[in-house]
């Protein structure tokens, strides 16, 4: 099938290039010349896993340009999946969604000849809220009818297909999903997007040999709903997450205050098949694009209706609570934080990506530098975004692990990455002026870690 995605994002590149390596003929459109320029290279804008693999297996199904009219005209599918940050409000900012809305309305069958049935399914990917699709579709309506001079006529349908990708797994989450959502009103609609997902559906493509299949993946079934209900289940889908991880921190103060370990409570509870041990992680809590901006979108809509949302507005400030938890637990232990040198392991929000949105280790550190301590930082692989999206900080950023430890007070381990999992700890305690660490992930082992000369501490 001839498909356009419109933005070259982690949603739109993601998508584009797993279905180009599908075998469908795709062309992605973005504004950026650098950033196309880069992908035509075939280097990837973003850093995931896997993704310039795909790239070059995919490449000769993949086009990248900045003009709309190299990709609209003629495709059978047109994925939106520009960004749509948080408004001060909570509301998402829906100007690049309108803008590039009326762009695809304008070029919808231009140029395509001898094609009298065309059908295009023009598909919403960008995270939107409820009823989206119908204001998406009367955008695409007006754009049609101003470069046609004519009224649509079933030329086009509009369709709701959110996305649930983790990044770090992104390219799997494409491959074998759990379950593939479409809202659509039109039955055509529903059978292009059948059509376009079929091999994922059924698992008939050949696996790439760098992501094998897993051994239990079979079919996958794909949920076929209303618009309204598609766009909803998006944002129920991560507001639940959201809210099982500020559970098992919330659980985590109750269990530090009577003396019990949080990660055996976790394992206790997540055996249980009806709750289930995934984002059962105590910690710093979650940051990224996704769960807070989606739980800030829902509780806005419910505004709307007014209705309201207490345990949603519970998940987001028990995770807002999360990160003053840090420095309360230095506070603790050290006393006094001005002058106090602090090291932070990681700035990505989780590790495999090099995403800094509503990262926590941002947020502690300007916590932490607003009560005079001397902050530096580390990541393996997040450090350049970070110098072009913190140049506040990147004056604290160290090129090596060694230098976050040297003549430090105390170290928090942010991101869970491999590379600080597998640390030589003994060796860097002695570098310390006070060997505190505080895991922010509870994933070090803490008799070994005060075998080794640590003060150990957690968030719970």
């Amino acid at each position: 099938m001839k498909v356009c995605v419109v933005g070259t994002g982690y949603v739109g590149l993601t998508t584009g290039v797993s279905l180009a390596f599908l075998g469908h003929d795709v062309t992605c459109v973005d504004l950026d010349e650098n950033k196309v320029e880069t992908l035509r290279a075939g280097r990837s804008p973003i850093y995931e896993p896997h993704m310039e693999a795909l790239l070059a297996e995919a490449s000769e199904r993949l086009t990248f340009t900045t003009d709309y009219a190299e990709g609209v005209p003629g495709a059978e599918v047109v994925f939106i999946a520009v960004q749509t940050p948080s408004l001060p409000d909570g509301n998402p900012d829906l100007r690049y969604l309108s803008s590039a809305a009326d762009s695809v309305g304008r070029h919808l069958l231009t140029g395509v000849a001898g094609q009298a049935d065309a059908f295009t399914v023009v598909v919403n990917k960008s995270t939107v809220p409820i009823g989206s699709s119908n204001w998406v579709d009367s955008i695409l309506r007006e754009a049609f009818e101003r470069s046609h001079g004519r009224r649509a006529d079933g030329e086009f349908t509009v369709a709701s297909n959110p996305e649930f990708l983790r990044e770090g797994v992104a390219i799997f989450d494409s491959l074998y999903p759990d379950r593939i959502v479409v809202g659509s009103d039109h039955p055509r609609g529903l059978d292009v997007m059948n059509r376009l997902y079929r091999a994922v559906l059924n698992q008939t493509f050949t696996p790439p040999t760098f992501l094998p299949r897993p051994g239990e993946v079979g079919a996958v079934p794909m949920v076929s709903t209303d618009l309204a209900s598609a766009e909803l289940i998006k944002y129920a889908a991560n507001a639940f997450l959201a809210t099982k991880i500020s559970f098992i921190n919330e659980v985590g103060r109750l269990a530090g205050k009577v003396g019990a370990d949080v990660t055996q409570v976790a394992r206790g509870i997540g055996l249980d098949a009806r709750i289930g041990s995934r984002f059962l992680e105590p910690g710093v809590g979650w940051g990224g694009s996704c769960f807070g901006k989606d739980t800030a979108a829902l509780i806005t809509t419910a505004e709307e209706y007014h209705h309201d949302m207490p345990i949603v507005r519970a998940a987001r400030e028990v995770n807002r609570q999360q990160r003053l938890v840090v420095v309360d637990r230095l506070l603790a232990e050290l006393r006094i934080l001005k002058g106090r040198k602090i090291g932070l392991l990681g700035l990505a929000f989780k590790p495999d990506t090099d995403d800094l949105r509503d990262s926590p280790s941002v947020d502690i550190a300007n916590q932490l530098v607003a009560r005079g301590a001397r902050v530096t930082l580390h990541d393996p692989v997040a450090g350049e975004r970070f110098i072009r999206e913190q140049p506040e900080l990147a004056g604290q950023l160290a090129s090596s692990v060694e230098e976050i430890f040297d003549d430090a007070d105390a170290v928090i381990l942010v991101t869970k990455w491999d590379q600080y999992l597998d640390l030589d700890w003994g060796k860097f305690v002695g570098l310390m002026r006070t060997p505190v660490l505080l895991d922010g992930r509870h994933c070090l082992e803490a008799s070994r870690m005060e075998r080794l000369g640590y003060r150990y501490l957690t968030t719970a």
